[in-house]
């Protein structure tokens, strides 16, 4: 028998913390979102349920990390108790949606991301009430533009485009520059997935989807867990408001 080298049967990632868990459940609400944009407006029509298995798992990921919330066994107060029943609404409408045809069950989830990354916040701040001095620091020191960034990549409100040799991004509510972008990209916090976004326009092509690697789940969510004034000078800036008017595209 063979004995393995020292150290690899130990050698197991972390899992991942009850923040970072909302965090890439963010990230399947938008991929599956995403999924039944395409698949809307697919010629001709997909069958109507091909969204169901894609819907049936994220109704139990988002339970999945209700249990993790429920298992670190923080005091109840009025925002964790939100974040909790608001989790349990998205994993019922996850779960409703696979019982309706593609343009109703695009319609159940729209709001999941957004909401998603809301109970990532709440929970982080019960965390951070409860436990501030334990609370490590982040993997990456990020500034507010990056963070800001970073909660829209989780959003799912950017994507990215080329034309004619330029490169463009599209953001919704908070402005995100190519150049912040770049910079990311660098430092292996985002990447992108190439045509996996639905098309600006019908019939046009499709767009490439922004996504937080492994990495940078864990550099945002880090952030997300510190007091404000320990992020950066400027990083008291709260999320930005999912209200905001839609905004123009802006290239390098």
């Amino acid at each position: 028998m063979t004995t393995p080298p020292d150290g690899l049967l130990f050698d197991v990632a972390a899992p991942p913390t009850p923040v970072e868990r909302l965090l890439l459940l963010a990230d399947q609400y938008v991929q599956h979102n995403d999924m039944l944009d395409r698949l809307l407006r697919a010629s001709p029509q997909s069958e109507p349920d091909t969204h169901v298995a894609s819907a049936q798992r994220l109704a139990f990921a988002t339970n999945t990390a209700i249990k993790a919330i429920t298992d670190e066994r923080l005091f109840a107060s009025h925002e964790l108790s939100d974040a909790v029943s608001r989790l349990q609404q998205l994993a019922f409408l996850s779960d409703a949606s696979t019982e309706h045809r593609l343009p109703t069950a695009r319609m159940l989830t729209a709001l999941a991301p957004e909401a998603t990354m809301g109970c990532a916040d709440s929970l982080a701040s019960e965390i951070r009430r409860r436990r501030w001095s334990t609370t490590d620091a982040p993997v990456h020191q990020l500034d507010p533009t990056q963070r800001t960034a970073l909660w829209e990549i989780a959003c799912g409100n950017v994507v990215a485009t080329s034309s004619l040799g330029r490169q463009y991004v599209h953001y919704r509510d908070a402005r995100v520059l190519i150049g912040t972008l770049r910079s990311l990209e660098a430092k292996d916090l985002v990447e992108r997935v190439p045509h996996s976004a639905p098309s600006a326009y019908v019939g046009g092509p499709l767009q490439d989807r922004l996504r937080l690697t492994s990495a940078g789940t864990t550099a945002l969510a880090s952030t997300i867990c510190l007091p404000p004034a320990a992020r950066s000078p400027l990083a008291a800036t709260p999320p930005p408001s999912a209200t905001s008017a839609q905004t123009a595209a802006r290239s390098r």
